[in-house]
């Protein structure tokens, strides 16, 4: 089947698809309209596999927020962010269920849509330029926006199938899939949390001095439990392998029809997080994981190292309360981050900072996680212990072949650390390149003012150093058009009416903006 998260860079992990963060403000009377502060507003970014990511902005621009909304620790309030470190079929979430269920009902609801979108686009294009013309390509990128999300929805999940002219057939036999995939998934879960049991009790018994033959004999109907779930999960495996066969069968009817492969590129196995319920979400946490920026108040003073580690490890059953072999791996996990052994059972008042950081570390890498969110991660600490945590990072994510959202206010960490740099301004991307690239070659005026603050020992370099005069505009009522036209010694009428889009300007940079810069010079 085919796959749409693939490109020259490599596999996407998460795809980032017009991210939305609002938070309502309480209102001082009950005639006040609803204000929210508009955090992250229509971000779209791909974060690829292997690679760190830079975050970077002034204080207040949405780099926290966006971080934890990728988590989903703060619940996005629109967009999508599929993440393709798992299948769908591994998650199998109840938003799937019901786009296969309603697909026929989805699909009218679509023409629906679409018929309105092409209503407003004629009238759009009919009016001559005004104030109101601008308003209107609101209303009609808003209706562009809602067919294109149910779109997505419907032919990710069905690709080439789109093009039948009645769904109902294929809804049936998807639906019957989805089911057998989420009873399997069910069983091996179970079979998962039985083996985790069984050498939990395998330990108690070996600790009560009990031989190999008596710890057999005891355990002889916990084994016999677990070979009949074993040929539980062979039988259904075999199920859904028949079912998948059928499915095959069909695809090859439709895939005569001139416009299957238009849509078969849609399909993929990613999952939109942003659909997920608590219960799902808490599936996924151990991929995805956060690195806090204060390491004295992200860990819990009751607890000693060896507890701090391995709360996750129990929450998410790697282990029994009782196997033996979790110490190991925890004193395992202790030494990559560079904490002793001797460490395990002393409490976090007994560290300093860094130290206490790698604690931290420790604690979101025991759990394998694929994706972390380093939010901050060394500004609270010193200069000298910042390069030994950020080598430590390095070093973690060429052995385990993880992705990082590094989130800084300095760009001289940012520049160290990233593959690539994503520049934020009041909740929107305004620049988005390789880390080279973008020092090289800032193209955004706001790019411009914040390379040219960074501090520098060479006294040959004179360069000039652009104040951005004004205060950043308040979240709750950003300027319309391009959000920093109010700061912006470029900025002309067109800056302060229509929001310029993220476009890629040559192969990997992207700029949102009227009037880009070549090395700082304004050629347009």
């Amino acid at each position: 089947m085919a796959n749409n998260n693939e490109n020259k860079k490599g596999k996407v992990l998460i795809r980032v698809d017009g991210l939305k963060q609002y938070f309502p403000v309480k209102s001082t009377s009950f005639i006040q309209e609803k204000a929210f502060v508009k955090a992250n507003d229509n971000i779209s970014i791909d974060i690829y596999e292997g690679e760190t990511l830079g975050l970077v902005g002034e204080s207040g621009c949405g780099k926290s927020t966006l971080g934890r909304s990728i988590l989903q620790l703060y619940r996005q309030t629109d967009g999508r962010t599929m993440y393709y470190g798992r299948d769908i079929d591994d998650v199998a979430p109840k938003y799937v269920l019901d786009i296969l269920s309603n697909l026929v009902s989805k699909r009218k609801t679509l023409d629906k849509l679409r018929q309105k979108e092409a209503q407003l686009r004629a009238a759009y294009e009919a009016m001559p330029e005004s104030d109101v013309k601008y308003k209107e390509l609101e209303k009609l990128q808003a209706a562009e926006k809602e067919a294109r999300d149910l779109f997505m929805d419907i032919v990710q999940l069905i690709g080439g199938f789109f093009v039948a002219d009645d769904l109902t057939q294929i809804s049936e036999i998807l639906v019957k899939e989805y089911k057998t995939g989420v009873e399997l998934r069910r069983l091996k879960n179970k079979l998962h949390e039985d083996k985790i049991a069984l050498d939990g009790k395998i330990s108690i018994l070996k600790e009560k001095g009990n031989s190999s033959a008596e710890i057999d004999e005891k355990t002889g109907s916990d084994r016999q439990k677990l070979k009949q779930a074993e040929e539980k999960i062979q039988q259904k495996e075999n199920e859904l392998k028949a079912i998948r066969d059928d499915i095959y069968k069909l695809m090859e009817q439709y895939k005569k029809h001139p416009d299957f492969e238009k849509y078969e590129v849609y399909r993929d196995k990613g999952i939109n997080l942003a659909r997920l319920t608590d219960e799902e979400m808490r599936v996924l946490r151990r991929d995805l994981q956060l690195i806090f920026q204060d390491p004295y108040s992200s860990l819990n003073p009751r607890m000693t190292v060896g507890q701090i580690i391995s709360e996750g490890l129990l929450a998410h059953k790697f282990f029994s309360a009782h196997d033996e072999k979790m110490q190991d791996y925890i004193l395992e996990v202790m030494e990559k981050c560079g904490l002793a052994p001797y460490f395990i059972n002393r409490y976090p008042h007994q560290f300093s900072g860094g130290q206490r950081q790698r604690i931290g570390i420790a604690r979101s890498l025991a759990l394998q996680p694929k994706f972390v969110v380093c939010d901050e991660a060394v500004s609270a600490l010193d200069v000298s212990i910042q390069s030994q945590i950020i080598n430590l990072l390095l070093d973690l994510k060429e052995q385990q072949n993880l992705t990082y959202l590094f989130i800084s206010h300095d760009l001289s960490v940012i520049k160290y650390i990233s593959d690539r740099v994503c520049v934020m301004y009041l909740g929107n991307v305004m620049e988005l390149a390789d880390t080279q690239e973008l020092f090289d070659n800032p193209t955004h005026p706001y790019t411009e003012a914040l390379l040219s603050a960074i501090p520098t020992t060479d006294v040959d370099n004179k360069k000039e150093v652009i104040l951005l005069e004004g205060d950043i505009p308040s979240p709750i009522n950003p300027p319309t058009g391009c959000k920093f036209h109010t700061r912006c010694k470029y900025a002309t009428d067109i800056c302060k009416k229509i929001t310029p889009e993220l476009e890629e300007i040559s192969p990997g940079h992207f700029v949102a903006c009227h009037h880009k810069l070549d090395k700082g010079k304004n050629k347009e």
